[in-house]
């Protein structure tokens, strides 16, 4: 009987030496991976086709995206703290106020201050 067993093992150490065992592994998983790609195929087949895109919603005749709002704000007041007490998220108001009138050219642009971006040549700040 003991003998039986030692010719079992042999036996499996020989086909898994032999490369069959890793044949029949990959058969097993190549198995697998057609079967997945096949439900797949089937699963697709029984979903709804796409819309038309007659049926797409439109966007406004504005050319505004809904819910979007493009208006110039006055700035905040910047809360003060003293030095002990660090200044959270959530003592700071709203972005301010909107404005009634929008600024002028010469306000909206930078006043000569320069920042040039990295390997732009530019000197930086305050030129």
């Amino acid at each position: 009987m003991h003998t039986h067993v030692l010719g079992t093992s042999a036996l499996a150490a020989g086909v898994w030496q032999s490369g069959l065992a890793q044949v029949l592994g990959g058969l097993i998983v190549v198995a697998v991976l057609i079967g997945a790609f096949v439900l797949g195929i089937r699963v697709k087949n029984k979903e709804l086709p796409p819309p038309d895109p007659e049926s797409q919603p439109r966007r406004p005749d504005t050319g505004d995206t809904p819910g979007e709002v493009s208006e110039y704000r006055k700035p905040a007041e910047m809360p003060y703290t003293d030095g002990e007490h660090r200044l959270m998220p959530y003592n700071l108001k709203s972005s301010g106020e909107p404005d009634t009138d929008p600024p002028s050219e010469e306000k909206r642009k930078w006043r000569g201050i320069s920042s040039g971006g990295f390997g732009s040549g530019g000197t930086g700040h305050g030129d």
